[in-house]
């Protein structure tokens, strides 16, 4: 059995971590109390919670990389005939796909991110995306060359939001199938052992801050003054009834 290690003691107060790029920030309170961690992990008590929980963490890494690398424009990569079946060789397709894109739009890196997802007509595997420039459509299918493909500009949205909020709006689309597991369609082929619920271009993750402070409000404070405005929209787990983790908060900005 792993022993258990102990980390020195955490200080009292408030911590957000602030992702100016993205135009937001999530807080927890730490007790003061030492916590103990256990290398190597171990199943959890409520696997079904742990489930939901790590959907919600990978939503937010997902919302974070396309705001702050402002995805705006949604495609799809289609197989033709039989399809693909087989996650771990669409995954290499995709790699494929994305290697032969740059290359051929001059070889630059550039901001992306994927989501694989099973048809509901059995067809196997479709695979969704976002990037942040535009390309031309031809481009795109001949980079593929597996099937069809589909590409957009995301809109109908308030007059005046910009690249930002039409980047939420992806990964806001794309966060549907971040949340499922690969036998979700009744194949029953799980999500292989180590396989992303999704994956970006490496090079691009977004930049944190940690602020630190005695109540939420002093770090959300210290949050806008670097933002230079107040937040948009906010939540905090006092509006949950039933919340069991430390209280925490969430604020994102309209930029």
């Amino acid at each position: 059995m792993a022993s258990s290690v102990r980390v020195p003691q955490l200080h009292r107060g408030w911590m957000l971590n602030l992702y100016p790029g993205a135009g937001e920030g999530g807080g927890w309170f730490v007790s003061s109390r030492r916590r103990e961690f256990r290398p190597g992990g171990g199943p959890a008590a409520d696997p079904e919670r742990a489930q939901l929980e790590a959907g919600r963490r990978a939503r937010g890494r997902l919302r974070r990389y396309c705001a702050a690398n402002r995805l705006n424009r949604l495609g799809t990569l289609t197989y033709e005939g039989a399809g693909c079946h087989d996650p771990g060789q669409a995954r290499a397709h995709v790699g494929t796909f994305f290697r032969a894109l740059r290359a051929d739009l001059g070889g630059a890196a550039f901001p992306y991110v994927w989501v694989p997802e099973w048809h509901k007509s059995g067809h196997g595997l479709h695979l969704h995306f976002a990037v942040g420039r535009f390309i031309p459509r031809g481009r795109i299918a001949s980079a593929w060359g597996r099937g069809f493909v589909h590409i957009k500009l995301l809109g109908d949205l308030p007059v005046g939001s910009g690249p930002v909020a039409e980047a939420r709006k992806a990964a806001g689309y794309l966060s549907k199938y971040v949340s499922k597991t690969f036998s979700d369609d009744g194949d029953g082929v799980l999500r292989p052992k180590g396989m992303h619920r999704f994956d970006v271009a490496q090079g691009f993750k977004p930049n944190a801050m940690r602020l630190r402070g005695a109540t939420a409000a002093a770090v959300v404070d210290e949050a806008s003054e670097l933002m230079g405005t107040q937040p948009a929209f906010s939540w905090s787990s006092d509006q949950v009834l039933e919340w069991q983790g430390p209280p925490a908060i969430w604020v994102q900005w309209a930029i």
